[in-house]
């Protein structure tokens, strides 16, 4: 198991955001995190990633309680995150966004393997690897921001709303690269409002509402189970 969340509550100020919830997600996995906004999914994200202290509970990540370490010393660890709204650095460069990634690392082979790595998974970001981040469209700033979150070298790569705000081609897009990334051996786990796609995609998923999973189940099962139809696929 590569990450495990136990009984996890996270309150802002005197509000419970999180309501000890318990999750886990293997190793070679894509894993969703679906729910209506405000159910506490990017706050979960930002839980793992060391963004929020939490409040009780635990953040195990490859056996190692992770739950008071810096965010800093978890990407070192090897946890990625493109998180919500993209958070590019729109002065600098396509290609210096995507190498303040790689900011914790020291092996330059490496690093100049992975950056011809994200440059083969986004074509378009080598295009524009002059330009300024703050110049691209909004599909491009996506790409930007998982390709710069992939410059960690995460093992476990997590991904909040990458779909946000993209037309719908882009969108089949980005899920195709999701699944491109997690068949080169990278984990994922995937907040996501477009709860189809996430569940085509994921080998497993967890509904989450108001602060608490209330169902958990393979992607294709929460695909076809009724309440989600009705709730997240807009089906009845």
């Amino acid at each position: 198991m590569l990450l495990e969340i136990e009984d996890l509550t996270l309150l802002y100020g005197r509000i419970q955001a999180l309501h000890g919830i318990s999750l886990h997600v293997n190793e070679g996995e894509v894993v969703a995190l679906i729910g209506a906004n405000g159910a506490g999914k990017t706050t979960t994200m930002r839980a793992i990633s060391g963004l929020r202290p939490v409040a009780s509970g635990k953040i195990i990540f490859g056996g190692r309680d992770v739950t008071k370490m810096r965010a800093d010393l978890r990407v070192a660890l090897g946890i990625g995150q493109a998180p919500e709204g993209r958070g590019v650095f729109p002065g600098m460069t396509v290609q210096d966004n995507l190498e303040m990634g790689a900011y914790t690392r020291r092996d330059k082979p490496g690093i100049t393997q992975d950056l011809a790595m994200v440059y083969d998974l986004f074509p378009r970001l080598k295009e524009r690897q002059r330009q300024a981040g703050g110049t691209l469209s909004g599909g491009e700033q996506q790409m930007l921001a998982v390709g710069r979150a992939m410059m960690t070298r995460p093992k476990l790569l997590l991904l909040d709303e990458p779909s946000m705000g993209l037309a719908p081609m882009l969108i089949q897009q980005i899920f195709e690269i999701i699944t491109r990334i997690n068949e080169q051996g990278t984990t994922v786990l995937l907040v996501e409002q477009n709860a189809q796609q996430a569940l085509s995609r994921a080998h497993r998923g967890y509904v989450l509402e108001t602060g608490s999973i209330v169902k958990e189940g393979s992607g294709q099962d929460l695909l076809h189970d009724p309440a989600v139809k009705e709730a997240y696929l807009g089906v009845a």
